[in-house]
């Protein structure tokens, strides 16, 4: 299982609670897209996570972007998933995004808004904030490995599933 987390927003360390922080304890590997803002909030994902495929965010400090890309492309049980904050165009930008990386999916934060959108060429995924949700509920994403591809939930802070997905693999 993978977990999804975005915009932590944090000065001392990861902010993980409730089945945010279970669900990032027990995956194989934790998904962050960004705005961690500190160093020592990233530090603390290093410290609870597996493994950790992380990016950048616009409120991070210099010291986080000198770490880590603004985008990355990786494989998740086979499927191929393109990380980023945020691409200008809204989800238009976003799905040409994955589509330039040939992705499944793209995985986005920014909006701290969770969000499943399909479109043409991949599934779009906001995890929103699990931190600081400004007015939405606090969430995270599970991605499972499931045949040919990911099901996928956004979970609330309590674990109560507020979407549930599907992305196929192209391999």
């Amino acid at each position: 299982m993978f977990a999804v987390l975005s915009d932590t927003h944090s000065r001392s360390g990861h902010e993980l609670v409730g089945d945010a922080r279970e669900t990032v304890e027990r995956a194989d590997a934790t998904i962050h897209a960004g705005d961690f803002t500190t160093e020592a909030a990233l530090d603390a994902f290093h410290d609870v996570s597996e493994r950790l495929h992380a990016v950048h965010g616009n409120s991070d400090t210099d010291a986080v972007r000198e770490r880590l890309p603004e985008a990355r492309t990786i494989e998740l049980a086979g499927v191929r998933v393109a990380l980023t904050h945020r691409q200008r165009g809204g989800p238009t930008g976003l799905a040409m995004f994955g589509r330039e990386r040939g992705a499944d999916l793209v995985i986005s934060g920014h909006t701290h808004r969770p969000s499943v959108t399909e479109t043409d060429y991949c599934v779009l995924l906001n995890p929103g904030s699990h931190a600081e949700p400004r007015g939405n509920p606090a969430s995270h994403a599970e991605l499972t490995p499931d045949g040919n591809g990911l099901a996928g939930e956004i979970r609330d802070r309590e674990g109560a599933v507020l979407e549930s997905f599907r992305v196929e693999g192209r391999n």
